[in-house]
């Protein structure tokens, strides 16, 4: 079979997700249809946003489901309909049996870590998080537990000590669509050699990748300097890690913090502890050292270099992050 007779169904929701779709189509693959989530009100005007994956389908005139419910039987027909020999999912969600048994060669997903390393819906964050000098891409076939399936592919790559969770996306982001393209190939040539996961050779104990929420991102004051430097690009520039600034009264707003840097300083603070000068750095006390924070962010003003942010707003050393 020739690729523009595979009849291809894609699913993917964010904008990690556009690159492989825009990697089939402009290498001229059969995109039969597109699959995202449905549309939701955003910001203050609850204006209605369209998905990333639903701006490209409809530039690019695909057809288009967004399923509130995926064993709802109007999606399912219209899925069958489309008589679907190949499924690919990228950061999309969870399919029933029913979605992803459905076309012949069954349905594959790229997900964004060395499965079986960080199984779940961060891997990219928690990678970096957790200070790891390595990451990757992995294509496998989907069965019922979450990200267990047998593996396809794997591409390498190496995380840098100043790389944030942004930059690391891109990089996955860039390979991932080239990476869904190699394993379309693949499985029209049946070349695949299908890798069981519990087969694959791994260094140190199994991370997950549990979802962000809000509380995950508050930065923990006493730690040592590097986890809390990591944990910092490991959120940035989205969503973000933060802090409580706590003025001498008690009074205390919400930071984020988007950039610090390691100050190897044996001291005897207490963790949180501010040292500024008032006009050019911001140092926190840490386990054992102190934090640099280079850029940052007050509620409802914009990002900030530390300097910029002296300039106008007083802050002095009896103030402390909490």
């Amino acid at each position: 079979m020739k690729k523009e007779e595979l009849r291809i169904v894609y699913m993917g929701t964010p904008d990690f997700a556009v690159e492989a779709l825009r990697c089939l189509i402009e290498g001229g693959y059969n995109v039969v249809g597109v699959i995202t989530m449905p549309d939701k009100p955003a910001g203050r005007g609850h204006k209605v946003q369209y998905s990333p994956v639903k701006q490209y389908a409809l530039e690019h005139d695909l057809p288009l489901l967004q399923p509130e419910k995926l064993k709802d039987e109007a999606f399912l027909e219209a899925l069958h309909a489309w008589e679907a020999d190949l499924q690919i999912v990228v950061a999309f969600r969870m399919l029933p049996e029913v979605v992803w048994n459905m076309p012949r060669l069954g349905t594959f997903n790229l997900h964004a870590s060395l499965l079986p390393q960080y199984r779940g819906a961060a891997p990219i964050n928690w990678a970096v998080i957790n200070g790891d000098t390595e990451t990757g891409i992995t294509t496998f076939f989907l069965k019922h537990e979450i990200d267990t399936g047998e593996v396809i592919q794997q591409v390498r790559v190496p995380i840098a000590d100043t790389d944030n969770v942004g930059v690391v996306h891109d990089k996955l982001m860039t390979l991932g669509g080239r990476l869904v393209v190699e394993t379309v190939d693949a499985i029209l040539n049946d070349t695949v050699k299908r890798i069981p996961q519990e087969e694959m050779a791994v260094v140190g104990e199994l991370r997950p990748a549990p979802k962000i929420f809000k509380e995950t991102c508050r930065i923990a004051w006493d730690r040592p300097v590097k986890r809390i430097y990591d944990f910092v690009r490991g959120l940035s520039p989205y969503p973000a890690a933060w802090t409580e600034l706590v003025q001498p009264d008690g009074e205390s707003v919400v930071v984020k913090v988007f950039e610090t840097e390691k100050i190897a300083q044996p001291h005897q603070f207490t963790p949180g502890t501010l040292r500024t000068d008032g006009k050019t750095y911001l140092h926190v006390a840490a386990e054992d050292g102190f934090v640099g924070i280079r850029s940052l962010q007050l509620p409802g003003k914009k990002r900030l270099k530390t300097d910029e942010l002296l300039r106008g707003f007083r802050l002095t050393e009896d103030w402390r992050m909490k």
